[in-house]
């Protein structure tokens, strides 16, 4: 008998006392906002969208196609770490309920890391701009104003320390030391001779008392050693290659650390780099600069929203700097696509106000809120109440928005591994944020038309 089964399948095997007390959770769910939030997702939708299923071969999988997703908006709901989330879902029927399934509590799941492999699986599936039209199209019916198109970018940070040349530079020195000694020891050869626990000292020496004269003398010595560590690796896989075993992310991190120094030689010469590596472990995160007071350089992933009736959707998303400005004829598009309605009014700030943007909004009667160049029209009192209350509705529930999804759906500092699951978590979090939303806008219009 299966340890975890559908709840759906063990309804006729349960005595009436049990499936009484079944039934009592069940419309205590369903009352509840959890529930409400369940009723929202077209989860057999997006599983089918998504190309899960279940296997025929092999053993049964715990979770369906459908409690994939739901254990991922669960997770952006709850904010619970993986190893929580399994804690509070062994226990909480209602947390069961939601991802339509029943633990046996003498066989609780103990294999936290279940909700990684989940991730890992549809992070590789997710097709970001058709998941959108399913859910535009779910919600759709319940949304108004939808004529009106409203975009902004923002920044969701990485879970990462802030990045420093001489910090890059040690962890690329610290895993080639590793890595090397390593070799030597399963080749019981001599290990090579350089100058690493030198620099370690004086590397200590400089974090604990970060006088900026020494910057520079120790960051020529650290490329130096990092540039021996790499003639030494390259020595060894010359002579020892058939013997080594190179995994794939082995030979990534080596390639990476190869950029590293070549970016950092350039640097040090005083010349500017493209394309700037920050992180090893995270290689594909750029620095974006922002031009906050608080935050001047920000790491992570640019999303460019677009928001109708106060739900968002992605326009874009890159780990390289963008200019959103020129996007805006893009998200016009996008929603005129999703709702199948024409925009006449288009809201942003002062870097969508360009001379293209302004001439494509005039071109098609889009009504705008940027500042008006040139000479007033006859209409010119009517134009400002309407750029006003544009202006005023972007800059509270667009950017509100992004204040709501950071501090409570687990988008301030993001802790997934790679880039394909980072992007997940902001996707599942983003809309985890507007299914919330959409709970009382589906009460309001069903209180309307009862």
């Amino acid at each position: 008998m299966a340890k975890i089964q559908n709840i759906s399948d063990i309804h006729p095997t349960l005595g009436f006392t049990e499936f009484d007390i079944l039934e009592k959770y069940r419309k205590s769910f369903n009352e509840s906002e959890l529930g409400r939030l369940h009723s929202v997702f077209p989860f057999e939708v997006m599983a089918k969208n998504m190309g899960l299923s279940e296997n025929r071969l092999g053993r049964r999988n715990i979770f369906s196609p459908s409690a994939k997703i739901a254990i991922m908006v669960l997770k952006a709901y709850t904010g619970l770490s993986d190893r929580h989330l399994v804690e509070h879902l062994n226990g909480n029927l209602h947390y069961q309920m939601f991802c339509g399934i029943m633990i046996d509590p003498s066989s609780p799941i103990t294999n936290y890391k279940i909700v990684s492999a989940i991730r890992n699986e549809i992070a590789a599936r997710l097709d970001i701009e058709s998941l959108q039209e399913v859910l535009a199209t779910h919600w759709k019916p319940y949304l108004e104003n939808l004529h009106v198109c409203m975009t902004d970018a923002t920044c969701y940070e990485s879970h990462m320390r802030f990045p420093t040349d001489m910090k890059l530079l040690w962890e690329c020195l610290e895993w080639l030391y590793r890595h090397i000694c390593r070799h030597c020891k399963k080749l019981d050869i001599r290990r090579p001779r350089n100058k690493y626990a030198d620099v370690a000292d004086t590397y200590l020496s400089y974090c604990k008392k970060r006088k900026a004269s020494r910057t520079r003398m120790l960051k020529r010595r650290m490329i130096r050693l990092l540039e021996k560590l790499l003639m030494q690796m390259d020595e060894i896989h010359r002579d020892y290659g058939a013997v080594l075993q190179y995994t794939q992310d082995y030979q990534k991190r080596l390639s990476i650390i190869r950029k590293v120094l070549v970016q950092e030689k350039e640097m040090f010469e005083g010349r500017k780099v493209s394309d700037r590596i920050v992180s090893v472990d995270r290689h594909y995160v750029r620095p974006i600069v922002r031009g906050k007071e608080t935050k001047s350089v920000e790491f992570g992933a640019k999303v460019n929203n677009i928001q109708i009736n106060g739900i968002s959707f992605i326009e874009h998303i890159s780990f390289k700097a963008f200019n959103e400005g020129i996007r805006l004829k893009n998200c016009i598009r996008m929603q005129q696509k999703l709702m199948k309605v024409r925009v006449t009014c288009a809201a942003g700030d002062s870097i969508y106000a360009n001379n293209a943007n302004r001439k494509y909004c005039t071109k098609y009667g889009i009504s705008t809120s940027f500042v008006r160049k040139g000479r007033a029209a006859k209409d010119e009192h009517m134009r400002k109440v309407l750029r006003g209350e544009l202006s005023r509705e972007r800059a509270i529930r667009l950017e509100g928005s992004f204040g709501t999804q950071k501090q409570h759906y687990s988008l301030s500092r993001i802790k997934a591994r790679n880039m394909k699951t980072e992007i997940l978590w902001i996707f599942f979090g983003i809309h985890t944020a507007n299914a919330v939303l959409m709970i009382d806008k589906i009460r309001t219009r069903t209180a309307k038309t009862a």
